[in-house]
């Protein structure tokens, strides 16, 4: 949620950080920031948030391994109270540069927590729900968009007074997750497989399953372990050389980058600006980016509901492809506006239709996959890479849009329509069903030696379902054959 609601933060006070900046640079060396100067200061204020993430993301795997999952999310909390802190205070001390250095902590944090929170949720979820309890955390980055937008209303905290405490409010939610989440028990596959500590997993599994025979998820965890017992934690280093999961680590960083790379942070970070350029009135912009984040949610909730009813693929493959049909409707409303004033609401549409295409698969998906592709001894790594990449690509956008919007206007969207339909591309001939698998078979699935085993003409009877990846039913009759 802390993750969505600063993505949004900076968007309906621009003006007023802006000015502040203006007003500060005056006092301090008496002359005003010129344009580009404000628009620079401003782009770094917007990204600065991506390169802490990107920071805290190289972290997990560290953090992880030293206090666990649940510990790592208890033990990074109190960036936020610095960052909200120095936010907060920013327009008291005349220090605009404590609102950049708050924006990069708050980075920090979301970075840890947006790798850590989908390593938790996966481990700790039974097989049937991973895709359900793993969109969870999209929904909540949506509600949080939506709390970001609704609070920056000119009628609550959107007025030019109230912007240091709508940027340090992140610290309100903070501190209600600190007095519950000591209470939840450490992931169970991390007690067993990486502590060793059995009754610790026993304990845990009762108490998230609520039943006392847990035999059965032991086991399995149990042939992972065995099959990890002359294997450590491998680091990113060994992870990117290792060939056995060369093709699931390239999965991980085409949907990772292609989530960021899809312009949807251009969308969160500049949408006022966006149905500005788009010809909507000044005074309805805040209640119809109140009215996309509405729909972004309700997007979330038909993504978490279906997930495990339709899988992973169907709904990246849709939400990577609407999003493309829409950017490159973005771009034909703004070229012709001008002639066709009605256009400027088929930017307004298109707009809701990247953020709900978005939410219902692409915001969630590639964390749930980057657990479910990789064993134990893999995962951290894969979350690292996965992680930097995305938070790389976040940088990028929020960083260059403000500028690529200057230079190439409308056509600015035809790059992320690109995007958005090679990642689909991508995922629709590459990645594989991982729905209602262990984390065993799905790995057996991608491994090389299932199919050079085969014959010929079995394998020219065999369906392929992505890269490494044969149909369920294929693959079980390949394993009866051998």
């Amino acid at each position: 949620m802390l993750y969505g609601y600063n993505l949004a933060v900076v968007n309906s006070p621009a003006e007023h950080i802006k000015a502040f900046y203006n007003v500060t640079w005056y006092q301090r060396f008496r002359e005003p920031l010129s344009q580009e100067s404000l628009t620079l200061m401003y782009s770094v204020t917007v990204s600065i948030f991506a390169i802490g993430g990107m920071l805290g993301s190289l972290l997990v795997g560290v953090l992880v391994n030293r206090f666990g999952r649940k510990g790592t999310v208890v033990s990074s909390a109190p960036l936020v109270f610095l960052a909200g802190g120095l936010m907060g205070f920013s327009r008291i001390l005349e220090m605009p540069e404590m609102v950049i250095a708050g924006r990069f902590i708050t980075g920090i944090h979301s970075g840890i927590a947006l790798s850590v929170v989908p390593m938790y949720l996966g481990e700790i979820a039974p097989k049937n729900l991973r895709g359900f309890l793993g969109l969870l955390p999209s929904i909540f980055i949506c509600l949080g968009v939506f709390s970001a937008q609704v609070l920056g209303l000119p009628e609550l905290l959107g007025k030019d007074a109230d912007w240091p405490l709508f940027l340090s409010l992140v610290v309100v939610p903070t501190f209600i997750q600190l007095l519950l989440l000591p209470w939840f028990p450490e992931s169970p596959r991390y007690l067993l497989i990486e502590k060793n500590n059995f009754p610790a997993a026993v304990s845990a599994l009762r108490m998230f399953l609520g039943k006392h025979d847990v035999d059965d998820i032991v086991a399995e965890m149990k042939e992972e372990q065995n099959s990890l017992t002359s294997v450590e934690s491998v680091t990113v280093h060994q992870l990117l050389w290792d060939r056995t999961v060369r093709w699931q680590l390239i999965s991980v960083v085409v949907i990772n980058m292609g989530m960021q790379l899809s312009g949807i942070d251009a969308i969160w970070f500049y949408t006022n600006s966006i149905f500005e350029n788009a010809g909507v009135p000044l005074d309805e912009i805040p209640y119809t980016t109140v009215g996309t984040g509405a729909i972004e949610v309700l997007a979330g909730f038909i993504g978490c509901f279906t997930v495990e009813r339709l899988g992973r693929r169907p709904l990246m493959i849709c939400g990577f492809s609407f999003m493309g049909l829409c950017c490159a409707g973005i771009t034909l409303a703004l070229v012709l506006q001008d002639k066709t004033p009605w256009m400027r609401y088929v930017s307004v549409v298109c707009v809701i239709g990247i953020i709900a295409g978005f939410c219902i698969g692409p915001a969630g998906i590639p964390f749930i996959m980057t657990a479910e592709l990789f064993k134990q001894s893999h995962r951290s790594a894969a979350y690292i890479v996965g992680g930097s990449l995305n938070w790389l690509s976040n940088f990028t956008v929020g960083f260059v849009f403000p500028f690529l919007q200057m230079s190439a206007g409308a056509f600015s969207y035809l790059v992320f329509c690109g995007v958005c339909f090679l990642v689909a591309l991508y995922v629709f001939f590459i990645i594989p069903e991982t729905k209602n698998k262990t984390f065993m078979e799905i790995s057996q699935m991608f491994e090389p030696s299932v199919y050079t085993q085969l014959s010929t003409e079995e394998l020219k009877m065999s369906k392929y379902n992505g890269y490494g990846a044969l149909e369920s039913n294929s693959l079980e009759f390949s394993r009866s054959g051998l």
